[in-house]
């Protein structure tokens, strides 16, 4: 692959991969705002809604069991935990793969793919009759959601400078979010079909929701742009959302920012495998995943049934989960503003876990508690709070990693470290367990550990600017010392000379 300026007249010499070139500002502040702009109202709704998508795919199980999901099935609490374990295992299994192939054919293609293939899946969960096939469908599920999310985040790598992602990801994460609380009103709604054409609630809520995954897969297919070297849809190769002027000035300021990104090779080789898995930084980010989304997969999932454990009906306690979810969006958009627009990537993410934190001991307190409304507070400040130190630790590991083929392999790692966190996670609340006092006293621990992990690499990265900072300052003062030398030399020399001219007078 070459990176072309798209200005240069055909014949003419090109940018080979392997050559960092130092690219001029050919264009206006106008013209790069514009261009930006255009560029944000193309990807960031596309990639948003397929996170979205998958959101509601995934995470309509929790409201499915508060409609007798688990009795009808016929599959006990501890059975259901099994099959969020085999849902993550697909995911863990097939998220490398996933991406490499996301590498190889382009986001554009596989991307779109995905959407259709976890949207059948999805559809099909609203046929499942027994243990089996339950199992099976989750497993299925993991595979084919497998690799999305990182592959959205490669996508936004690629499209955006490194000061940018921050809040892009966070916009992103926004599908997801958004889907988490919406899945539980509209549950609310589609719920009350039971009965409607001889079918339960939860068979109506896993085929609308699979449908409307499908449509989503035909506008990935006919608006996704692909990438800079194929500006275009899977669905329409010959048409262009950009300009050429525009594809010019958006590729050359990411490459100008990272020139890495202009090195993309056809695969990842096994010296960037290498690089990215001995990387002691990259795995304190993975780590951090691990233990960050545990916890919170956990909490999610059951959010629902233990509001309704607090003496709400069944159908209500899905629209109640949904509150501290819609309050968590605006929340979520101001930590990542700051950690954009301040550079404050470790500081919002451990601010984050803490908060996140404090969520799982008031919940743990309050499990001695009668009062209801005191119980629910406990719950919503978790939703608020516990999913975007996600998000906002991908933005930092993103600057962590300095080429695009660690950059894919680091993302994949860590949305991996996020699914293993679903397996352990799955069977944190079980059967038995009175108001779950022992899964939120082992969240506590966890979170615990993701925070010490957080406050390390926060202590590294300004260990690390700091030496950054020091080394800059020596390499000016040794620039500036070779220039008195120079300049000293020089006034010696002239003084040399006039007193050789002087003695021949």
């Amino acid at each position: 692959m070459n990176v072309i300026d798209s200005k240069l007249p055909p014949g003419s010499p090109t940018l080979e991969d392997e050559e960092v070139a130092e690219l001029p500002v050919d264009w206006t502040k106008e013209e790069e705002a514009k261009a930006k702009r255009k560029l944000d109202l193309i990807i960031m709704p596309i990639l948003t809604l397929g996170f979205f998508c998958l959101q509601l795919d995934r995470g309509n199980i929790s409201n499915a069991i508060t409609d007798s999901f688990m009795e009808d099935v016929g599959i006990t609490q501890n059975e259901f935990n099994v099959g969020q374990q085999m849902l993550s295992l697909g995911i863990v299994l097939f998220e490398i793969p996933s991406n490499m192939i996301l590498y190889r054919v382009g986001p554009g293609k596989w991307l779109t793919l995905q959407l259709f293939l976890f949207g059948i899946v999805s559809l099909f969960q609203a046929f499942q009759t027994n243990y089996g096939s339950f199992i099976a469908t989750r497993f299925l599920l993991g595979i084919t959601e497998s690799g999305f999310i990182p592959g959205g985040l490669w996508t936004l790598s690629t499209w955006y400078t490194r000061r940018e992602t921050a809040k892009r990801v966070m916009f992103f994460y926004f599908g997801n979010q958004f889907g988490q609380a919406s899945s539980k009103l509209l549950a609310y709604g589609i719920l009350h079909m039971r009965g409607v054409g001889g079918r339960s609630g939860w068979f109506w809520l896993f085929a609308l929701m699979g449908t409307f995954t499908i449509l989503g897969g035909f506008i990935f297919g006919f608006c996704l742009p692909d990438s800079f070297k194929n500006p275009h849809s899977t669905f329409l190769p010959k048409f262009t959302w950009f300009s050429e002027r525009e594809l010019h000035i958006l590729r050359t300021r990411v490459i100008r920012d990272d020139p890495m990104k202009g090195k993309k090779k056809k695969k990842i080789g096994r010296p960037a495998f290498k690089k990215a898995f001995t990387n002691w930084r990259v795995w304190c980010h993975v780590l951090f995943s691990l233990a960050n989304n545990g916890p919170q997969r956990a909490f999610d999932t059951y959010s629902p049934t233990i509001i309704r454990s607090f003496g709400f009906t069944g159908l209500r306690s899905n629209a109640m989960a949904s509150v501290g979810l819609f309050i968590q969006m605006p929340v979520s958009f101001l930590f990542s503003f700051v950690s954009d627009h301040y550079n404050k990537r470790g500081e919002t993410v451990i601010v984050a876990m803490s908060m996140n934190l404090l969520g799982q001991i008031f919940n743990r307190v309050f499990t001695e508690l009668n009062a209801q409304g005191v119980r629910y507070f406990g719950v919503v400040w978790t939703q608020t709070f516990g999913t975007f130190a996600h998000p906002l630790n991908i933005a930092w590991l993103s600057l962590t990693c300095t080429d695009s083929e660690e950059r894919a392999l680091a993302m994949a790692m860590v949305i991996m470290g996020a699914n293993i966190a679903g397996i352990y996670g799955a069977q944190i609340f079980r059967s038995g367990d009175v108001r779950y006092r022992r899964g939120f006293s082992i969240n506590i621990g966890v979170l615990s550990f993701a925070l010490v992990l957080a406050i390390v690499r926060f202590i590294d990265d300004k260990w690390l600017r700091r030496k950054a900072k020091t080394s800059e300052t020596l390499e000016e003062s040794s620039h500036e010392s070779a220039d008195d030398l120079n300049n000293r030399t020089s006034a010696s020399d002239t003084a040399v000379v006039s007193h050789t001219n002087n003695e021949k007078f």
